[in-house]
């Protein structure tokens, strides 16, 4: 195997030399740059990764911690921060959070002693800011997608109170006006923000939203299919039904179900997410449809000129940047369209 000593003799320069045209860290002049760059296509030498990184503070690489495989969202998001890493030459390593507190700081701190130069980070709900704190004291770029809980980081998500507006306007056209809402998490910073604008969107529309109707319920199907069957057992049961996440959906459509209940006929449903499964349904549902493509490749921008800036004086002055895009409402059957 080619060493750098094979390339520096080949080159006839010295290995110091070679070092600083492969890691960049000295100016060296065209033409011995250019002997070097053929000494090391003639001997076949492949430059160490982990020494290259050493040498100029840098892995190349960076974290994406997130709870990927309890909650299929975040799935898309994913694939869109990969692929955008891919083009600005970063490798990504990924770790799944479990949307556990203990487990997330553990994983960041992971990822910071396996050197990676930025984090991309979906906090945890009740984590009382811990992983936020050691990215913060310790400098490592990092940017939060979807729960955005701190102005100090770089931050991508969708405009969620407009995403409710969206939801309770089209409803409340057809006619409800007993909305009830399978909220997401009680932690989340989403969860919060859609609630909030549940509420805004019922007083837009001159309605006065009942807090018995608003439910919060965890990314789980048998905890949906329980807050459901509570909100359907009343009397005065709600005409409709907003659901705040993919499995929460699954979990109100086998309670209604179970019930004996038909939607639209009997309620409609209009629900956050839309997978491919959306439209396989019967009848097929009527969801928020978020940008998850946008998202993740936005947040791997954002992070690449993050690091970018990393050692430049200036970079301490740039202010974090906040994203929210437009989510968009894709109109189907289970809110009673046709």
């Amino acid at each position: 195997m080619a060493t750098i000593f094979d390339v520096a003799r080949h080159a006839k320069v010295s290995s110091s030399t070679v070092s600083h045209v492969i890691n960049g860290t000295r100016k060296v002049s065209t033409d011995t740059a250019k002997r070097v760059q053929e000494a090391i296509a003639t001997v076949g030498y492949t430059p160490n990764a982990i020494a290259r990184a050493l040498a100029v503070s840098s892995t190349n690489s960076v974290g994406v911690a997130l709870s990927a495989l309890s909650n299929p969202y975040f799935n898309d998001i994913i694939c869109a921060i990969e692929r955008e890493c891919s083009k600005l030459g970063l490798m990504v390593f990924l770790a799944d959070t479990h949307d556990d507190p203990d487990y997330e700081l553990s994983v960041v701190k992971a990822l910071h002693q396996r050197r990676v130069d930025g984090i991309i980070l979906a906090p945890s709900a009740g984590s009382n800011d811990r992983a936020l704190r050691y990215l913060e004291e310790n400098r490592l770029p990092c940017v939060l997608v979807d729960r955005l809980t701190s102005r100090a980081f770089d931050q991508v998500g969708i405009q969620n109170k407009y995403a409710m507006r969206l939801i309770v306007s089209h409803l409340v056209e057809h006619g409800h006006q007993r909305i009830g809402l399978v909220q997401g998490h009680p932690g989340f910073a989403t969860t919060l923000e859609r609630a909030d604008g549940f509420r805004s969107s019922l007083a837009e529309h001159g309605l006065v939203a009942d807090e018995t109707l608003i439910l919060p319920c965890s990314a789980d199907v048998d905890q949906a299919m329980e807050v459901t069957r509570t909100l359907l057992a009343r009397p005065d049961r709600p005409t409709a039904l907003a659901v705040g996440n993919n499995q929460s959906m699954i979990g109100a459509m086998r309670a209604i179900r179970a019930i004996g209940l038909r939607v639209p006929e009997d309620i409609a449903l209009v629900g956050f997410d839309d997978f491919e499964w959306a439209d396989c349904f019967e009848p097929r549902l009527t969801v928020i449809a978020q940008p998850v493509q946008e998202i993740g490749r936005k947040a791997a921008d954002l992070l690449a000129r993050r690091i970018a800036a990393g050692n430049e004086e200036e970079a301490a002055h740039w202010k974090p940047q906040l994203i929210r895009l437009k989510p968009a409402l894709i109109i189907r059957n289970s809110c009673g369209c046709h």
